[in-house]
C-alpha cells in the first residue's frame, strides 16, 4: 500500500487511489466533506430527525441543498431514510452503522475546536 496515497478495500482486496479523480472512494469522501454533508451527519449524531427538523437543526440549509445533500449519503449508505404510509408521508433520517462510524471522527473534530476556543475565550 502506498503511504497515504491509497486505501485498501477490504473484501475484494482491489485499491482504490484517493487521490484520483475517477475514484469512488474520492465521491464519497466529497459527499461527506461537502459544505453540508458533515453538518447532516453531526446532526444526526444524537437521534433520527424528520425532514423539517433536520432543516431547522441546521441553520443557513436550503430545502434544495438538504434534499441533495441526504440523496448523496443516503446513495454512500451513510444515511437511512424511512418513509411512513401516511398523508402526507412522514421521512425519518438516521445515520446507518458505517454513518456513525464515519460521523464518529468529526465530532470529535469538533470537540476538539470547540475545546480549544474555549479555552482562547472570546475575540
Amino acid at each position: 500500500m502506498k503511504e497515504g496515497a491509497q486505501l485498501t478495500q477490504a473484501e475484494s482486496g482491489s485499491r482504490y487511489d484517493v487521490l484520483h479523480t475517477d475514484c469512488p472512494a474520492r465521491d464519497m469522501v466529497d459527499h461527506v466533506t461537502s459544505r453540508w454533508g458533515v453538518w447532516v451527519l453531526i446532526s444526526l449524531r444524537s437521534n433520527d430527525l424528520r425532514f423539517y427538523e433536520l432543516r431547522d437543526s441546521i441553520q443557513g440549509i436550503s430545502e434544495k441543498m438538504l434534499t441533495q445533500t441526504l440523496r448523496a449519503l443516503v446513495q454512500d449508505d451513510l444515511v437511512h431514510r424511512e418513509v411512513e404510509p401516511t398523508t402526507p408521508p412522514q421521512v425519518t433520517y438516521g445515520l446507518t452503522e458505517f454513518g456513525r462510524n464515519v460521523s464518529e471522527p468529526l465530532t470529535d473534530l469538533f470537540h476538539r475546536i470547540t475545546q480549544r476556543l474555549s479555552q482562547r475565550g472570546p475575540e
